[in-house]
């Protein structure tokens, strides 16, 4: 069912993104500010549900690619927003029929927001993970054969190219390559797909998913009652930690925000490792969850998400475990996004600590 997303709010789905991107994403005001100038501008924008897409359609994810870091003092444009867009268009030569966010995490929920309302395209209840992971290929349509190519890609000097690949790997490797020399942060278009397939390979209701935590975390503090227990009940998960955050390590190297963060509780050190996104969740006697199951940082009082650019010593958290789309747990989805293929050797933790079973995805 289709509805009306406008202004009032983009707080909510901004926020709700945050909570979803498990750290990662980009900074979600700066993905509402633009997302705010686009629909001052051009008016309000629909959504509809997967089922509303015709056959016919074609349909296309965009996307802010680079380290996180970056953004918050590079900032995008409207006109670097839609600009990859209109040239997959052109290249593809046929019109593009509706948006769709790539990951529904952080930014990447809100510019594909800013370009629809651009574009005066619907904008699909739906995205390609459920989360936010670090890299391109990273998506469920990859497990269902969809090429990520033709992809392309802008940045706020003008630069425009689209890339034609051999796999979805390839395209994250060549296009994190153009990401680091354009200055580490571009905005991406491409994924190419008809509604058929659009509606077997992305996650439905991501949107409406990320409103629903957001105006729950708001409405919880206007009640007075705990956010954090609010969201936790959204998201089905569980809290498992607490306490200050008493050491952060971060870097960008290769296009990535990479580092781990520390945070002293009644329970020990928890140790949070990142890539943009947080990746494993331990002490140095329990791992209590890993990707591909979220990992959520909130502030312990007003139950704001917290990213891994915004995680600051002294700050006090309560951290979040929630279950992700089913299909991440199948064996090559773990190969794709398990802790092994981020080089970590450690067996997939799903959100309520049970393990996998196996080292998924381990490099050898």
């Amino acid at each position: 069912m289709s509805w009306t997303l406008t202004a009032d709010r983009i707080d909510d789905l901004a926020r709700g993104a945050a909570v979803l991107g498990t750290g990662g994403g980009g900074d979600p005001y700066i993905g509402s500010l633009l997302a705010r100038q686009a629909l001052a501008v051009h008016g309000p924008v629909t959504v509809v549900g997967l089922d509303e897409v015709p056959d016919d359609a074609l349909v296309l994810t965009v996307a802010m690619m680079g380290a996180p870091t970056v953004m918050v003092e590079k900032l995008p444009s409207l006109d670097e927003v839609i600009a990859p867009v209109n040239a997959l268009g052109t290249y593809l030569g046929r019109p593009v029929t509706h948006v769709a966010c790539a990951e529904v995490g952080g930014v990447n929920s809100t510019i594909p927001v800013a370009a629809a309302a651009a574009l005066g395209l619907p904008l699909i209840d739906a995205d390609g993970m459920g989360r936010a992971f670090p890299e391109l290929q990273m998506v469920l349509p990859t497990l269902y054969g969809v090429t990520a190519s033709p992809l392309a890609f802008s940045d706020e000097k003008g630069n425009v190219g689209v890339l034609q690949t051999v796999d979805n790997h390839w395209t994250e490797r060549i296009a994190r390559v153009a990401c680091v020399e354009m200055g580490c942060s571009i905005m991406i278009s491409g994924f190419p797909m008809p509604g058929p397939v659009a509606r077997e390979a992305l996650v439905p209701g991501s949107l409406q998913h990320c409103v629903d935590i957001g105006s729950g975390i708001a409405r919880a503090r206007a009640e007075k009652t705990d956010p954090v227990s609010a969201t936790v009940a959204l998201l089905d998960g569980r809290e498992f930690f607490g306490g200050k955050v008493v050491d952060v390590e971060r870097g960008t190297t290769a296009g990535f925000a990479r580092g781990r963060a520390r945070i002293e509780g009644d329970a020990g050190t928890l140790t949070l490792s990142f890539q943009n996104e947080h990746l494993i969740a331990r002490t140095d006697d329990e791992v209590f969850v890993t990707t591909p199951d979220l990992i959520i940082v909130l502030d312990a009082e007003s139950g704001e998400p917290i990213t891994t650019e915004g995680l600051r010593y002294g700050q006090r958290v309560r951290v979040v475990a929630a279950p992700s789309d089913p299909r991440w747990h199948q064996e090559a989805a773990l190969a794709m996004v398990g802790p092994g293929y981020f080089g970590y050797d450690v067996p997939s933790h799903r959100f309520d600590g049970t393990p996998e079973g196996a080292l998924a995805g381990a490099v050898a």
